[in-house]
């Protein structure tokens, strides 16, 4: 089972995010965060797999989650889910240490394939 942490100050986003991921058998939803301070205690609680992370939030934002996880959680894969799409802001969340960029409006499929397949990656379960 891979555990994901969904963080993203739109509760709305949170909940759907929760309904796509916890709709498939090998994925749990452990919690959802809705400012950047609330995602770091999370995931050094739950230590999730997978931590879908907003750019923009409140608190210090997904590039400071990024940078958090990285040493407080080094075997968490991160993936970015934002409205920026922007080239500068793909980048910065690259440098601190995101794995995946998705942009919101996605089709949930891509959501779950980007999930497992990090889950599946070096420090992946699968």
């Amino acid at each position: 089972m891979t555990r994901v942490l969904i963080c993203d100050d739109d509760i709305m986003i949170g909940e759907a995010l929760h309904d796509v991921l916890t709709a498939e058998s090998d994925l749990a939803v452990v919690a959802i965060a809705h400012t950047a301070s609330d995602a770091i205690d999370l995931a050094e609680r739950h230590l999730p797999d997978i931590v879908v992370l907003d750019v923009r939030m409140p608190g210090g934002g997904g590039i400071r989650v990024a940078r958090e996880l990285r040493d407080r959680c080094p075997t968490t894969r991160v993936v970015a889910f934002s409205a920026y799409a922007d080239p500068a802001t793909v980048a910065e969340m690259r440098r601190a240490g995101v794995t995946e960029y998705l942009v919101k409006g996605v089709p949930n499929t891509d959501i779950v394939a980007t999930v497992r397949r990090l889950a599946r990656g070096p420090f992946g379960k699968l």
